[in-house]
């Protein structure tokens, strides 16, 4: 199977094979099909899964052609922590510039000025922290009239760290027949309560987890020279496990 059976639109084929990504995982293999078909989406797997790619590529695929307002976006990420965050954008930013969209990461910690004048030229793609996206909502410098997706990823973390009610008022606010995808490991803690709350008839795609992954995760440390940082992230993501 390749990311061209898929489905997905040629420009994103064509950034993908430019940077050596041919042949989908499970878990992009069974959501994106149907994600591009406009369907929410409950997508179970591991960190490490290939998830990422899964809902970037249906997200950029579902928002080809459009254009962003300024403080409109057309897509929402929304993950539990900076890091997570900032890794998906690293992920991201080379496909959607690829098809002229642009993403900035807003989250706590990093510069509140610097996130505002982002939101004031037209950016496509939000990937955030529950926490500082409320600040931004409630100061009006981010609207979602024109939101077409909107993606948690890791839910079951946002739930461990407390972040449900902001998530709900977050996506309270997001566009009314909007696509909606949610990934995470588990439904507890609440994760079910969302997935009945604001997903519409989702389809539904569980990985099962590498049997022994948990006991047997070997961990590395990269060496990279300064610009190489992107590559290497993207060729991680697109590895396996």
């Amino acid at each position: 199977m390749t990311f061209k059976s898929l489905g997905l639109n040629p420009a994103l084929i064509k950034a993908l094979d430019a940077q050596g990504i041919t042949n989908p995982f499970p878990i992009q293999a069974a959501t994106i099909p149907d994600a591009i078909a406009g369907h929410d989406i409950l997508g179970r797997g591991q960190t490490g899964s290939g998830k990422t790619l899964a809902f970037g590529l249906a997200l950029l695929h579902n928002i080809f052609g459009m254009r962003a307002k300024a403080h409109q976006p057309l897509a929402l990420v929304l993950a539990p922590t900076r890091e997570l965050a900032q890794q998906i954008d690293e992920v991201l930013r080379p496909l959607a510039r690829s098809v002229g969209h642009e993403c900035v990461v807003i989250a706590g910690g990093m510069p509140y000025g610097k996130q505002v004048n982002a939101l004031k030229k037209s950016i496509s793609i939000v990937v955030a922290t529950p926490g500082r996206l409320i600040d931004l909502l409630d100061r009006k410098d981010i609207r979602f009239a024109h939101l077409e997706v909107t993606v948690l990823d890791e839910a079951d973390q946002m739930a461990d760290m407390g972040f449900l009610p902001a998530v709900k008022e977050i996506l309270n606010q997001t566009k009314k027949g909007g696509q909606r995808l949610l990934f995470s490991a588990t439904l507890d803690r609440g994760v079910d309560g969302l997935v009945k709350q604001y997903l519409k008839d989702p389809r539904s795609h569980s990985i099962k987890e590498i049997e022994g992954s948990k006991d047997k995760a070997e961990h590395y440390v990269f060496v990279y020279r300064q610009g190489d940082k992107s590559n290497i992230i993207n060729q991680i993501a697109a590895r396996e496990g």
